[in-house]
């Protein structure tokens, strides 16, 4: 039963992560004219699918036996690291956070990890930084990028009518191509837990990881394609060839290499460095900026949380480290609460004092 329950929770994860980051990978080319929704939602379905098929096995294996020793995972282990995951995406919904999905089955794994005490801290620190430098990467590419496109011949060609046609083709195979680095990584956070519990063969995780995820793009991507080509910003055709490059280049070089990224965060930090070459450095004052840091730090230290917390109660029966949890929680957000009150005494006082010095 708990098979059956694991392969649908897992399932159903990729099916999200399809409708939310997948489809997001065609929106620039949807937002922008160039092809209708429906089709844009197949090409994408398709391209994750074989990028799941034929380039996913080494990001499942790192989920599955990289960060964590593959004995480490039983059926129940994998379902709530899973499950974990799941719930701090849905949370992070209900509180309008966003966050990334490579991020939060990590910290996941992580968590189940520190419960046995069975981390591989090398592998966890050659993908954090990964997660540090991946970013910062696309960001100087995108500038890069941009700066030559404004600064040389190419840009009097890109403005003249002769050049619609075929920057319009080229940001459909970049859309594809992000699509299919999206499939090379993303498929490992559903089904590499499921993987290494010996549910399934590395190659069976890739096949229904991939169809599911596919899946997930064409029956639910439609809103997140919306909004992400016609509700967020306009963006010319050759800056989204820039960004969509750039994005999966970098995604489809980590995915080789076995590492999980966060192709969200490469993606909103290409965006950011066009808008530093029109903007200067206002842009990095921006709140996109701080929230991008926070979503970092939140990201896997939520679904960590989660995952160690439920394997202590459900599979440990030790209630123990979770009330030292409880404990700094409520110590955390008791802090907060009396700084909070006392920064408006402070300042109610002050007020006090200036309106009765006024008064005499």
């Amino acid at each position: 039963m708990l098979v059956i329950i694991a392969v649908i929770v897992g399932l159903f994860f990729a099916m999200n992560i399809g409708a939310s980051g997948a489809a997001a990978s065609m929106g620039i080319a949807y937002g922008a004219g160039v092809v209708k929704r429906n089709v844009a939602l197949v090409l994408c379905g398709i391209a994750v699918f074989f990028g799941a098929w034929l380039g996913g096995g080494e990001v499942v294996k790192t989920m599955g036996s990289g960060i964590v020793p593959q004995s480490t995972f039983t059926v129940a282990i994998a379902l709530i690291v899973i499950a974990s995951a799941a719930l701090s995406l849905f949370l992070a919904n209900v509180f309008g956070i966003p966050l990334s999905t490579s991020e939060v089955i990590v910290g996941a794994v992580v968590g189940a990890g520190i419960v046995y005490q069975s981390v591989f801290v090398g592998k966890l620190a050659w993908i954090v930084s990964f997660w540090l430098l991946t970013p910062v990467l696309a960001f100087l590419l995108a500038i890069g990028a941009t700066w030559v496109l404004k600064n040389s011949v190419i840009d009097r060609w890109v403005k003249s009518s002769r050049a619609v046609p075929i920057l319009s083709v080229l940001v459909v195979v970049m859309g594809v191509f992000e699509a299919f680095s999206a499939g090379m990584n993303n498929v490992a956070n559903a089904v590499g837990p499921l993987v290494g519990a010996g549910i399934m063969s590395t190659s069976q995780g890739i096949l229904w990881g991939g169809l599911f995820v596919a899946l997930g793009a064409l029956l639910l991507g439609h809103r997140v394609m919306e909004t992400n080509g016609k509700k967020i910003t306009k963006l010319r055709l050759e800056e989204g060839c820039v960004i969509s490059g750039t994005g999966a280049g970098i995604v489809t070089v980590a995915s080789v290499f076995g590492i999980p990224v966060p192709l969200t965060q490469i993606t909103t930090s290409s965006i950011i460095g066009i808008g530093f070459v029109k903007q200067g450095r206002s842009v990095l004052k921006k709140d996109i900026v701080v929230q991008l840091l926070v979503v970092w730090v939140v990201s896997p230290v939520l679904s960590m949380v989660l995952s160690y917390t439920l394997i202590q109660l459900l599979i440990e029966q030790n209630v123990y480290p979770v009330i030292a949890m409880i404990g700094v929680l409520v110590s955390v957000f008791g802090v907060k609460f009396l700084m909070q009150r006392t920064g408006g005494s402070g300042s109610g006082s002050g007020a006090a004092v200036v309106s009765a010095g006024s008064e005499e």
